[in-house]
């Protein structure tokens, strides 16, 4: 028992944080991905600016969690996540959550129980990753270890035993609105040529118009934007030219 529920796979059919019973999105780490990243709305119209994306397609959403600590900046935590949970499930919609903390582990229930679907934790703040992944599997989360630039990508690769998804940031972990790093590209890459088929490589800042397609080519098939969605008049519109630059045509 972990947290008072029973060891359990993913199911079809879930009860999530907001009430109603959803179709959980499964698949969506094996195909083509555009992620509008959350910390970069507009919190004041939040869930108005979710229900735009939706209305467009966008079915999966980046959620990170800053602590202050492991990065400068403190981001969202569980109370937000869990006041726009019910609006992204009742659409078919990821909740894809960034844990940019020390300590990883100690978060993951209330993570699970705020609505989240999946969780990527850095390998830099976690010494025993193969517990922190099993953990995430006993309540039910997908799972992802991430990379920050200065960490050679081999440890990442010897990390993922069990994962889902590696995630390569391409900007230093915090802020939105920083400038794509180059070399970030050749990281990806030699994730994409290292890693099992299986599990996808996520990109995750900096990402717009001028660079998506680009780090689509490397290998990555999630691809995280938050600036490159929120911080346009129209994110609907922003998410459509995104999603086609990356060469994927949303239903």
């Amino acid at each position: 028992m972990v947290g008072g529920e029973a060891k359990r796979t993913r199911p079809t059919i879930t009860h999530r944080a907001g009430g109603g019973d959803v179709v959980s999105r499964t698949g969506w780490r094996s195909g083509v991905a555009v992620e509008p990243s959350i910390y970069a709305a507009d919190f004041a119209s939040l869930r108005t600016q979710l229900g735009w994306l939706l209305d467009a397609g966008a079915s999966v959403y980046h959620f990170d969690v800053g602590d202050g600590h492991f990065i400068p900046e403190i981001t969202m935590g569980p109370i937000v996540l869990e006041s726009i949970a019910d609006l992204v499930h009742r659409r078919g919609g990821v909740l894809d959550c960034h844990l940019m903390v020390e300590q990883p582990a100690r978060h993951l229930e209330q993570i699970r129980a705020a609505g989240g679907d999946s969780v990527t934790f850095h390998i830099e703040a976690e010494g025993e990753p193969a517990e922190t992944i099993a953990l995430a599997r006993d309540l039910g989360l997908e799972v992802g270890v991430a990379c920050s630039l200065e960490t050679p990508v081999e440890l990442a690769v010897s990390a993922a035993g069990g994962t889902d998804f590696v995630l390569c940031m391409s900007i230093h972990p915090g802020l939105s609105g920083q400038e794509f790093v180059p070399e970030a590209l050749g990281r990806i890459a030699e994730l994409r040529r290292l890693l099992p088929d299986d599990v996808a490589v996520q990109a995750d800042g900096g990402i717009h118009l001028g660079n998506i397609a680009a780090a689509r080519e490397a290998g990555a098939n999630l691809l995280v934007s938050g600036s490159g969605v929120f911080w346009n008049d129209d994110p609907a519109a922003a998410y459509h030219g995104l999603v086609k630059a990356a060469g994927r045509c949303e239903a």
